[in-house]
Parts: structure tokens; C-alpha cells; sequence
């Protein structure tokens, strides 16, 4: 009798001990996982949506990165925009400039069409003609050209230079040359008559003195 009260003595200790262990494993385990969660949910941005993955430190979200690209591109077709009107208003200026300024010539009561250089000889010459019309006596020379004084001297930049008809030259500073033939000799280049031709200067310049009027519109 008292064996067999030992026996039960001994298995319900036993039972005892396995559901301790096995409540002990259980408790273990549920802290492991609540500490396993804890850092990750406190690290998770509050509004990134379910199964979203979190970028990983230092690189641009791929939302970022096209917001950034779409934001360079806006902001680079406005600046081409700003550029080209930029542009075009320059362009508009310097035409309305030109306007202002242009140098116009006439040999006797015929308008010739003029393509003047670009250099202080010019500008000195449109501003003598700021104030009116300059009319030069011309005189037939050599057989290729006609010749007359311009009542001042301009700036100068004489170069060994073969001209041909419809050249305009500066010569020794005062004299202005209109070709209507081809010499040379050390001038200054003012402009080319490119209307009428060389058929038609011949006939405006060949054919005895002329006069020619410079004007500035």
C-alpha cells in the first residue's frame, strides 16, 4: 500500500514538472517574439503602406527619384524658354537698333543697295550722318573708280587691298572711293554695293562725275 501511494506520489511530481517546463517554454517564447517585433515596429514609418518595403538607408525612394527628375526637367524647359526668349529678344532689339542706324546710299538719284562692314570707320561714318544727309562730289579716276572728299578724316585701318566693283574704301583717312573697276592699294573697307551689279555700276559711275548721298535711318 505505501509503494503504491510512492508511485502516484512520484507521477503526479512528474506531470508537475513537464507542465511547468512545457508553460516555462511557451512564456520564453513569447517574449523572444514580442522583443523580435518591438525594434522593427518601432523603426517602420508610421505611413508606409502594408507590404511596402522600406528603402534602404541612404537611397532616394524610387517616388523621390522621379518627383526629382520630372522637377529637373520642369525646371529645364523653363530655362531653354527663358533662353530662347531671351533670344529673340535680343534679336528684336538689335534689329530695331540696326533700323535706327542704318547707313543709306545713293549715287546721283539712284538708291543702291549696301553691305557695310562692321568697324570704327563705319561708326565714325554714321555718325557724321546722324545730323543729315552727307553729300561727297565725287570725280571719275583712272577709269575704275570715282573719288571725293569727305570734309573730315575717320578712323582708319589701311590694308594692301585688290578691290573690285562695288567695293567702298576709305582712302588716306578723308576720301571716300566707290569702284566700279579694280585697283590696288592700302585702304580701309567700308562696305560692297551688292545692287545694282557690276553692269549697272558702270553704267551709274562711267560715265562722268557723280554725286553720292549718305544718310542715316
Amino acid at each position: 500500500m505505501r509503494s503504491e501511494k510512492r508511485k502516484v506520489r512520484t507521477g503526479t511530481g512528474q506531470r508537475m514538472r513537464r507542465t511547468a517546463a512545457v508553460l516555462l517554454t511557451v512564456m520564453l517564447a513569447i517574449a523572444l517574439a514580442a522583443c523580435g517585433r518591438g525594434p522593427a515596429q518601432e523603426s517602420a514609418p508610421a505611413n508606409v503602406p502594408a507590404g511596402t518595403k522600406p528603402a534602404a538607408e541612404g537611397t532616394v525612394p524610387e517616388s523621390g527619384a522621379g518627383d526629382a527628375a520630372r522637377t529637373e526637367a520642369e525646371n529645364g524647359a523653363q530655362d531653354a524658354a527663358r533662353t530662347e526668349a531671351d533670344a529673340q529678344a535680343g534679336e528684336s532689339t538689335g534689329s530695331r537698333g540696326e533700323e535706327k542706324t542704318m547707313l543709306r546710299m545713293k549715287i546721283g538719284e539712284t538708291d543702291v543697295t549696301v553691305a557695310w562692314e562692321e568697324n570704327e570707320s563705319v561708326t565714325a561714318l554714321r555718325g557724321l550722318c546722324a545730323d543729315g544727309p552727307l553729300t561727297v562730289q565725287m570725280s571719275m579716276y583712272g577709269g575704275f573708280e570715282q573719288v571725293g572728299p569727305i570734309g573730315t578724316r575717320l578712323p582708319r585701318n589701311d590694308s594692301q587691298t585688290t578691290t573690285r566693283a562695288g567695293d567702298i574704301v576709305l582712302y588716306a583717312g578723308d576720301q571716300i572711293v566707290v569702284f566700279y573697276g579694280s585697283n590696288s592699294w592700302a585702304y580701309t573697307r567700308l562696305g560692297h554695293i551688292t545692287d545694282p551689279d557690276a553692269e549697272g555700276l558702270a553704267q551709274l559711275l562711267g560715265n562722268g562725275d557723280v554725286t553720292i548721298t549718305l544718310s542715316a535711318e
